[in-house]
């Protein structure tokens, strides 16, 4: 970056004003590192030194977001590459880091960038994902505070739709005449007459209230006016950079076009669901939501960049590699910084966190061009996991996999249970089958469960059992004709 503002291609940086920090809004004002990987050991097991260095890069965002503004925006991120085979956790921490950030979070397959070719915009497309993703959080977020008004208005919307609001009343007697408006309802209470028909209005009112509330009209038929805003598909073909625009055809059409309105008849279920997004679109200004999506985007979005290692190799000499070398280098202006443009404005990926991992099987980091290996400086190298590290997955973490299929079971009122011997052979032969097969982690420990497991799932509905008990002989009943059998074991773990 240059001292007038530019970045190394000449164009013009654009610096939004950064909003004050709110502690009570901040989500890592409560997160310690020790604490981050307390949260993370809950979900992980092991690979301590990747839980660290992905702490300390979370807390440092709070840390950057309290220094004095002139120096503020020379705090660039530690981006990290996590090295270590498939299934020990990469994609996990990550994933799990964003959620305790309440951060924007994107996982990209780095060599989804090769199957086109050499074509720079796909690269850029991950950043206007990850902007969506935002606005969509951010949106969820907003909803869920004026949930309650928005019911609140639906249901009076559903009571005027099964109990329209009366127009005008003639009596008999006296030929007097009633409006009825949301402010002049008559009520007994009020000195109303009993046979006033405002009133029994009103009584209806509230017995249909009840009803509502009681979901004893879910199925009455009532009808409701809808907007209808869809478009019939058109597939544009334009000349090559016109997409790079990122315009939105469909919006800009359903924008001009005048629309259209229709009334039909729904359930009461359906309208609700109809009324209650139309009331919370009118409770939320979307102008607002996109200014926060933007700026949770810019400072707490993570990317999360996968197979890093399949665009890593030997420098080939006499020739670029395209597929390998060209991606690299469309890569890096987005990891060094840059703006990209979307549909809601120019995004500045400067403090955006980027998280590389890959086997490295074949190539090694270092064979990543120069600029890319200085854009990520943290490397932390995960473990294969053992039979220990098995068994520890398999009664640690929250959601762990015995955990996961007991609550299945207890939908059919079974009591699953697994004795420690069970485990500790399943953990053996998951490490078993790794060792000689391809090496894939944790992810064997599904395919060894779920054969396990896959008579007790398809027959507990019509056996009646109440519990079914998994003990170290059930296990090696059920799976040492498989572990033994080799080309068995090659097609079914």
């Amino acid at each position: 970056m240059s001292d007038d503002g530019r970045n190394e291609t000449g164009t013009a940086t654009v610096r939004p004003p950064q909003p004050a920090v709110n502690d009570d809004a901040d989500p890592y004002s409560t997160l310690t590192p020790r604490e981050i990987v307390a949260e993370l050991d809950k979900y992980i097991v092991g690979q301590d030194d990747a839980k660290r260095a992905v702490a300390i890069a979370l807390r440092n965002r709070w840390r950057r977001l309290r220094v004095e503004d002139e120096l503020r925006d020379e705090i660039l991120p530690n981006n990290i590459i996590m090295i270590g085979p498939t299934g020990v956790g990469k994609t996990e921490i990550s994933r799990r880091l964003a959620r305790l950030a309440d951060a924007p979070f994107i996982k990209v397959e780095a060599s989804k960038f090769t199957e086109v070719g050499y074509v720079g915009r796909d690269v850029e497309s991950m950043i206007r994902d990850l902007v969506e993703i935002s606005v969509n959080m951010v949106r969820q977020d907003w909803q869920d505070e004026v949930y309650e008004q928005a019911e609140s208005s639906v249901e009076e919307r559903l009571l005027d739709l099964l109990l329209p609001p009366l127009r005008s009343v003639d009596e008999a007697d006296g030929g007097h005449r009633y409006l009825v408006d949301p402010a002049g309802i008559a009520r007994e209470s009020e000195g109303a007459h009993p046979d006033d028909p405002r009133v029994q209005r009103e009584r209806s009112r509230d017995k249909l209230r009840g009803l509502l509330a009681d979901g004893k009209l879910e199925e009455r038929q009532v009808e409701v006016e809808t907007t209808s805003s869809r478009l019939p598909f058109v597939e544009v073909l334009s000349p090559m950079g016109f997409e790079e625009m990122d315009v939105n055809v469909s919006e800009m059409l359903e924008e001009m076009l005048p629309k259209r309105t229709k009334r039909r008849k729904v359930t009461v279920a359906e309208a609700r669901r109809i009324l209650l997004q139309e009331e919370l679109n009118k409770l939320i200004d979307m102008d607002e939501v996109v200014n926060e999506a933007i700026y949770r985007t810019e400072n707490s979005g993570i990317v999360f960049l996968d197979e890093i290692d399949k665009i890593a190799g030997e420098k080939i000499t006499g020739a670029p590699d395209v597929s390998r070398e060209g991606v690299q280098r469309d890569l890096l202006p987005i990891v060094e910084g840059s703006n990209v443009q979307t549909k809601y404005g120019l995004i500045r990926t400067d403090h955006i966190l980027f998280v590389a991992a890959g086997a490295f099987h074949v190539s090694k980091p270092s064979d990543l061009i120069p600029e890319m290996q200085g854009r990520f400086p943290i490397r932390v190298e995960l473990s294969s996991l053992t039979a220990g590290d098995f068994e520890r997955i398999l009664t640690e973490p929250k959601n762990a996999l015995t955990l996961q299929y007991e609550a299945l079971l207890k939908t059919e009122g079974v009591q699953l249970s697994f004795s420690r011997g069970a485990i500790r052979e399943v953990a053996r032969i998951a490490a078993e089958v790794n060792d000689q097969m391809e090496n894939i982690g944790a992810r064997r420990l599904h395919t060894v469960m779920t054969s396990l497991l896959d008579d007790i799932l398809f027959d507990v509905p019509d056996t009646g059992a109440e519990q079914v008990a998994i003990d170290a002989e059930a296990v090696q009943k059920r799976l040492g004709e498989i572990v033994e059998d080799k080309d068995l074991r090659k097609y079914i773990l």
